[in-house]
């Protein structure tokens, strides 16, 4: 009886999920230095470590998420066992309004608390926009004071500069009272006219972009672009148009010599006249004012920290002082345009979030880093901290007769007890074979011990490094067998601090 041959199972096409990346170890080594470095200057303002979890419940993430009919609209989500929705964090400031509301008595307050890790985005992935991201947040809630934006603003600034970013950068400043002062002037306060304010701020948001031409067009009749597509304006007569260009044009730098306070006084001056009678927006203009004394005093001049009406960021949620980090070098665009680089970190004081879990308010203020962008960054201006000193790989203990692995096994024991990286070779392929994968392992030395070298007690060190410059100047095979550059013959007893020497001359 002849017996059918089974039918092969199909195999899985090995696919990445759209808006996802893998990392491999250079890429995860490099981003760690990055890390550790804004580690360090977020505790030297005396912020203290935080995680929370990745899953929190949706009603917790609240405002965040466009829909609580739709829980998976922006977020992803699921039901538990007791048909409670769950949710992948979608950023790490609710969580941490979370966090903060249900210790709030053991808590030190104002509390200062700096947290990194992934965040989660369900929408639909493109060209720099990712489902999952890294982001690292500081924090400070409890403190009403904009002394405590100030403070976030000078870390931003001390962070960059250490990440060696300083003179490549600037901290642009502004205020959520302001511009609803200057809704308020021009006649665009209440919730009838929350479309024409959107409108109104999405033309502001461009003005690096367009310059003041083209946001006039767009908060009047609108503006047809090079390629013809024609972007409805925001409808406003030409005294409201006027009144938000006199607010977004007053961009005058102070000269090295002159008085840093007249200028912020001349500065703030012109936005009063645009706020007008606006209570709201006259508050939001004196705590401007009084960050940017903060910040003089403390001697962070216009080059770094600065007020700036272009900035109109999360203004759902954000209640007062709002702030970014901008990099200011040029690089080119998808479109071959050189423009620049653009934001890496922003935020703002939101009072509100913490209150939603507490009767009482709860101020808060704090900024998030984008790693990935960030990181970019890093490369793009060839950042020494990404390169950092050369780590070796690991010494390979080849295998040569397997039914004495258990030798080799001790060899690589004596290695890794004085904190030497080493493996053993596990596969199934002869010396030459190995010897190419401790090559491509980054390994600086292989240890070779064949029948003759164990009965007499000693194996064979091969400086895999001095090796590959060797054969750079070795014509020939017969040549290469007579040299044998850098192998060498030990004691067992002497192989560990002959390794040692190998790894100091090469790193």
């Amino acid at each position: 009886m002849i017996m059918a041959e089974p039918k092969k199972a199909d195999t899985l096409k090995p696919r990445l999920p759209r808006g996802l990346v893998d990392r491999r170890a250079d890429e995860i080594a490099a981003q760690g230095r990055m890390l550790e470095t804004i580690r360090a200057s977020f505790e030297l303002y005396g912020f203290e470590a935080l995680e929370t979890p990745f899953i929190e419940y949706t009603e917790a993430l609240g405002k965040f998420l466009p829909d609580l009919d739709r829980p998976n609209e922006g977020v992803f989500s699921f039901q538990d066992d007791d048909e409670s929705w769950l949710s992948l964090r979608y950023d790490l400031t609710a969580p941490l309004a979370r966090h903060v509301a249900e210790n709030f008595d053991a808590l030190p307050k104002p509390y200062r608390s700096f947290r990194n890790g992934y965040v989660f985005r369900n929408e639909k992935p493109g060209p720099g926009r990712f489902r999952q991201f890294m982001q690292f947040d500081a924090d400070i809630v409890g403190a009403a004071s904009v002394a405590a934006d100030a403070e976030i603003c000078m870390l931003m600034a001390d962070t960059l500069d250490k990440l060696g970013l300083a003179g490549q950068y600037v901290v642009k400043v502004n205020n959520r009272k302001v511009l609803d002062g200057v809704m308020e002037a021009i006649g665009l306060s209440g919730p009838d006219k929350a479309g024409q304010r959107l409108t109104v701020l999405r033309a502001i948001d461009k003005l690096d972009r367009l310059g003041a031409e083209g946001v006039r067009l767009l908060l009047g009749p609108g503006r047809k672009d090079e390629s013809g597509d024609f972007t409805k304006g925001a409808g406003l007569d030409e005294a409201a148009i006027s009144r938000i260009l006199a607010y977004v044009s007053f961009q005058a730098a102070p000269t090295g010599e002159g008085d840093r306070i007249a200028f912020w006084d001349q500065f703030f001056g012109s936005w009063s006249d645009v706020v007008g009678d606006s209570e709201t927006g006259r508050e939001g203009i004196a705590e401007l004012h009084v960050m940017m004394r903060l910040c003089e005093a403390a001697g962070y001049g216009f080059d770094r920290i600065r007020a700036d009406p272009s900035v109109v960021r999360g203004l759902e949620y954000y209640t007062g002082p709002v702030y970014e980090a901008e990099l200011t070098f040029p690089v080119t665009n998808e479109a071959g345009e050189t423009v620049r680089f653009g934001s890496v970190a922003g935020g703002g004081r939101y009072d509100g979030l913490v209150g939603r879990f507490r009767a009482e308010p709860v101020p808060a203020t704090g900024f998030s880093i984008g790693v990935s962008r960030l990181f970019s960054a890093l490369q793009l201006t060839g950042s020494p901290l990404l390169q950092g000193k050369a780590k070796p790989g690991p010494v390979v203990v080849l295998v040569l007769d397997r039914e004495n692995i258990a030798d080799y096994q001790r060899l690589v024991a004596l290695l890794r007890a004085e904190n030497i990286r080493a493996e053993l070779y596990l596969g199934g392929s002869g010396m030459k074979a190995q010897m190419k994968y401790a090559d491509r392992r980054g390994s600086p030395c292989a240890i070779i011990q064949g029948s003759n070298e164990r009965e007499a007690g000693e194996v064979q060190i091969k400086d895999l490094i001095e090796g590959a410059k060797a054969a750079e100047g070795i014509s020939s095979n017969a040549e290469w067998k007579a040299a044998r550059p850098a192998q060498f013959s030990v004691k067992e007893d002497e192989m560990v601090a002959r390794v040692k020497e190998v790894l100091a001359r090469h790193f």
